[in-house]
């Protein structure tokens, strides 16, 4: 396998991610600060997901027609700016405007990630690679819940010095990316911008099984983001610190690092996906209901248990656009499935703040 493409995913996935985690642990901090509701605080939470489900498709198509590399590359200095731009926010309108400038690069680059991958690596090993890309998801939104509060906000103790500090991943990201990243060799399908032969969006959008992927993922965007984001503040009201919430929320994501290698590798050896799809969505629904009624002391238990049923569901659908489209077609139909399904990463964060306001 191609390790420095990799490798340059896997930092571009961390720093997504991180950017956006960034934020569930200070929500205390933010609610208080910019006067907000539960609600409203959720929206700087999901803002950069909402922009997402706006920019996939056009950053699929991008890729498609430019190259990976400079459409994943575009969006990665958006990110930059976005994630500078931040640390300059002194109003609750002005922190979301620039979450939403970070929101378009990461429409632009996350999407490609899939394609990136199917470009590089043979088909067989899909599953394993999409693992090294999601394990940097993992690695930095679970840095980012874990260490937001404990170390990086006491260095300036404010929230703009805490988004100025998470602003330093993406430009090493950007400075790697455009120095370590190619674009598929001549011979490969990726290589060839525009197609006559390639299939029209329209004829995509009437594929049942990439809408039933796009389905799958939005049940799961709708879980892992509500949890994520709310996890420390349910934590909170069982009676833990902000330092405890941040570190027992970040277990789902640490869980998932060695999940998402693991379980990809045995749905391959096994030859099946769907068992690995439904059986964590069953486990998932029980351990949830218990730990919303569970003790402080074992709240790590549930969080063991949903990082790695979560993950494993995640790294199967994810992987599922590579397996199951033509190569040229990849980065559109990624675009097409996480700009639908991430839908659910938007609905709910904002149940839950919801919920909490009531």
């Amino acid at each position: 396998m191609h390790w420095p493409i990799l490798g340059s995913a896997f930092l571009m996935a961390f720093v997504i991610y991180s950017t956006i985690l960034c934020v569930p642990p200070m929500e205390h901090i933010l609610k208080e600060e910019l006067v907000l509701t539960h609600a409203r605080a959720s929206l700087l939470f999901t803002a950069p997901i909402l922009m997402l489900i706006i920019a996939a498709i056009p950053g699929g198509l991008l890729a498609d027609r430019i190259g990976i590399r400079k459409a994943a590359g575009i969006g990665i200095i958006i990110i930059v700016i976005g994630t500078l731009l931040r640390s300059t926010a002194t109003s609750y309108s002005s922190l979301l405007a620039f979450t939403l400038i970070s929101g378009i690069g990461i429409g632009l680059s996350y999407p490609n990630l899939p394609k990136l991958v199917s470009a590089w690596v043979p088909r067989e090993k899909a599953g394993v690679a999409t693992g090294i890309f999601v394990t940097g998801a993992n690695t930095g939104a679970a840095l980012a819940m874990a260490i937001t509060i404990p170390l990086i906000f006491p260095i300036t103790n404010t929230f703009q010095g805490v988004f100025f500090i998470w602003s330093i991943p993406p430009i090493i990201a950007a400075i790697l990316w455009w120095t370590l990243v190619r674009e598929p060799p001549p011979n490969s399908a990726h290589d060839r911008p525009v197609s006559r032969y390639k299939t029209p969006l329209r004829q995509l959008l009437k594929n049942k099984n990439l809408w039933l992927v796009a389905i799958l993922f939005l049940l799961e965007a709708f879980f892992f983001y509500g949890w994520t984001g709310w996890a420390p503040a349910l934590i909170m009201l069982k009676g833990g610190t902000p330092e405890l919430a941040g570190l027992l929320a970040s277990i789902v994501l640490w869980a998932g690092i060695p999940t998402v290698f693991l379980m990809p590798r045995l749905a391959y050896k096994l030859g099946v996906r769907k068992p690995f799809i439904w059986l964590p969505s069953i486990i998932i629904a029980i351990v949830t209901l218990g730990a919303i009624r569970m003790d402080l002391s074992l709240m790590w238990l549930p969080m063991l248990l949903l990082g790695i049923t979560d993950n494993t569901r995640f790294a199967i659908i994810m992987a599922l656009p590579v397996e199951m489209m033509p190569e040229g077609e990849v980065g559109t139909a990624s675009g097409l499935v996480l700009s639908f399904g991430y839908s659910g990463a938007i609905i709910g964060p904002l149940v839950g703040g919801r919920i909490l306001d009531i």
